[in-house]
């Protein structure tokens, strides 16, 4: 051969092998291929599935059992003539689009369970951030999570290094989600936003929320967790994020049903908000889910719907939202119960991660959440 072909030959060779290697280097995912580039897991603590399914329960609608201060004005704004209408009138964004266009699980037939048995908040968040309930998560005191949660796991991989975040209402989070090992960024409680880069809005969220008159030591506004975690996913496009909700579990601990129904409809408007800005974005357009979703249930009327825990029957009953581009509306189609302990390899097959590969404890993926139309 030609010396010079023979030259040409080699490095074209050579740089077929270059990019071989480059291209066998790459992190690529090890699970099912999705739409989906970016998942938002939202949560309102101690909503019940009773609420998320029939609205309103006419037996607490009144000074009594459910602590109304106006009966009137509450039923008003709630109270229907039938479930399906109760529903909407609470949480129409929930019953009219995450119902019909994705899937809902939990209504009566497909009981979706708490798994850790303990049926209160830091076992059900672990459970739901891990995959599997700990024994040694027995008690809600500020200490780090000896777990990996599925939030960890996913930052630590480069394709979504330093596109992770946390926002929560209860100063908890940052045990739960363990931000001295993890390095997660993290804003919860009351907590002002950080950074270099802030928005004035940022700002003076942070700077409101840490002079507002404060009904609860350790647990935030809903309205400054929400609008701080907007504001962050506008300017970073976080490609992974969690909103944690509190003021539900703490007027349903108050006795005061007519304020829980209030902050489960403010919940509801949020998730509306936060999906049709969303929507509107180029970064997440037709290519996020959301998935939503409550740390434990509680008991029934007269009063056990105050309480929740080991003691309380059918506080381990939850419910679980899944809207998004791979998982299609249910139609007449049955559906199988969704438990807490698969949401975190769901969250992560929807990104085309194996996780149940890294921490075999984990339940499964939800099936139906990636159901073929």
């Amino acid at each position: 051969m030609n010396p010079l072909r023979l030259a040409l030959a080699a490095l074209i060779l050579l740089g077929t092998a270059s990019q071989a290697t480059a291209d066998d280097s790459r992190t690529e995912p090890t699970g099912p291929i999705t739409k989906t580039k970016n998942v938002i897991l939202i949560m309102s603590d101690g909503l019940r599935w009773q609420e998320v399914f029939s609205g309103a329960d006419p037996a607490l609608l009144n000074k009594k059992d459910g602590g109304v201060a106006d009966v009137e004005a509450t039923k008003k704004a709630y109270d229907r003539e039938t479930p399906e209408a109760r529903r909407e009138a609470l949480l129409p964004f929930l019953s009219t689009v995450v119902a019909r266009q994705g899937r809902l699980y939990g209504d009566a037939g497909n009981e979706g369970r708490v798994t850790n048995g303990k049926n209160f908040s830091y076992p059900g968040y672990s459970e739901v951030f891990t995959g599997f309930g700990d024994p040694r998560i027995d008690s809600n005191d500020k200490f780090d999570n000896p777990n990996v949660t599925v939030l960890e796991w996913l930052d630590a991989k480069p394709e979504f290094r330093g596109k992770v975040a946390a926002f929560g209402s209860w100063d908890v989070f940052p045990y739960i989600l363990n931000r001295n090992r993890s390095g997660l960024k993290i804003v919860a409680c009351w907590e002002p936003p950080s950074g270099e880069d802030l928005t004035p809005q940022e700002k003076l969220l942070g700077e409101v929320n840490s002079k507002v008159h404060r009904l609860w030591a350790g647990c935030g506004y809903d309205v400054f967790t929400f609008h701080i975690a907007l504001e962050n996913l506008k300017r970073e496009k976080s490609r992974v994020a969690f909103i944690g909700f509190g003021e539900t579990d703490e007027f349903a601990h108050a006795g005061r049903y007519d304020q829980y129904l209030d902050s489960a409809r403010k919940f509801d408007g949020y998730v509306e908000t936060l999906w049709n800005t969303l929507q509107s974005m180029p970064e997440y357009k037709d290519s996020t889910t959301l998935i939503l979703t409550t740390d434990h249930g509680r008991g029934d009327a007269p009063s056990d719907w105050k309480h929740h825990g080991e003691k309380v029957k059918g506080a381990e009953r939850i419910w679980v939202g899944v809207l998004g581009p791979d998982t299609h509306p249910r139609g007449d189609a049955e559906l199988a119960p969704a438990d807490q302990n698969q949401i975190a390899a769901t969250l992560a097959a929807l990104l085309g991660e194996d996780y149940n590969a890294y921490q075999p404890r984990a339940g499964a993926p939800i099936s139906s959440a990636f159901a073929a139309p």
